[in-house]
């Protein structure tokens, strides 16, 4: 579990970021897009798989995983947006596809519709897109940062644990539940937990819920149905806004899709990018 690495780095407005590529340099590009409280890490089968016959862009985004976080970052989904729209330029992609799960969601969509980031194709898992978003426990984490931020190192821990497990709905192995917590257990990582919550407000989907129905592109949307962070009614809903989309509906899955279906969520995935 230990061999995904992110070798190479980028000095973004939000900090330094480190990312890797894999796939054949010719390949078509693909971009993928880890949520909260994850990194790229739970994209590492899809990305594998897809590098066969893509050139796999995957990071982890400002304050998150391998890359940069310290006090006062700006971790917002406006930032991560921008951070995006820079990684783009970065790696001179002009019009790649994008792959975005959880919050992910929002910042390729916010990228595309306020940034001009250009994609081929968007597939969107489990994404935050409407309001009202965010579960009790999020609201409730977010709202005393000062307090959860001072727990002793065991509490925390347990904490984040209990919460990015229930993610999955069949449960995750432990292995991957210590690699997706870990980077939250550090000195900096603790406070950095706490501060993403805080600042991620619905203000940010607020912004552009209404111009779906801008988006000229294919769009796959992909949802866990035995997701409890964000029910699989939004959905629906949300490929009901979106013209053309389409609404891919994975089985036995909770929001953590790529964990919990991986197969199935690789064939979707695949297949909606081979069709473009």
């Amino acid at each position: 579990m230990s061999d995904w690495v992110l070798d190479r780095t980028f000095t973004s407005s939000s900090g330094e970021v480190r990312w890797a590529v894999l796939g054949p340099e010719e390949a078509p590009p693909v971009v993928l897009v880890h949520g909260t409280p994850f990194s790229s890490y739970v994209w590492r089968g899809v990305a594998r798989a897809l590098a066969q016959d893509h050139r796999v862009h995957v990071w982890d985004l400002p304050g998150y995983g391998a890359s940069e976080k310290y006090a006062l970052q700006d971790v917002s989904l406006r930032a991560q947006a921008v951070v995006l729209t820079e990684l783009l330029g970065h790696w001179g992609l002009r019009e790649p596809a994008v792959a975005a799960h959880d919050f992910g969601g929002c910042v390729a969509l916010r990228a595309h519709l306020l940034h001009g980031a250009r994609y081929r194709r968007l597939a969107l898992v489990d994404p935050v897109a409407l309001a009202p978003w965010g579960s009790s426990t999020y609201r409730l984490l977010g709202s005393h940062p000062e307090v959860f931020g001072q727990l002793p190192p065991g509490l925390h821990r347990a904490l984040v644990k209990e919460y990015v497990g229930s993610a999955s709905h069949p449960g995750l192995h432990p292995d991957v539940l210590d690699r997706l917590v870990a980077p939250w257990c550090t000195e900096d990582g603790q406070p950095a937990f706490y501060q993403q919550i805080t600042q991620n407000d619905q203000r940010f989907t607020d912004e552009i819920q209404e111009r779906y129905g801008e988006l000229e592109l294919p769009v796959l949307i992909c949802w866990g149905t035995e997701d409890t962070w964000i029910p699989v009614a939004r959905g629906h809903e949300l490929a009901g806004l979106i013209p053309g989309a389409v609404l891919r509906l994975i089985p036995g899955a909770g929001h953590l899709v790529q964990e919990d279906a991986p197969a199935e969520l690789t064939a979707a995935l695949a297949g909606f990018l081979r069709a473009g």
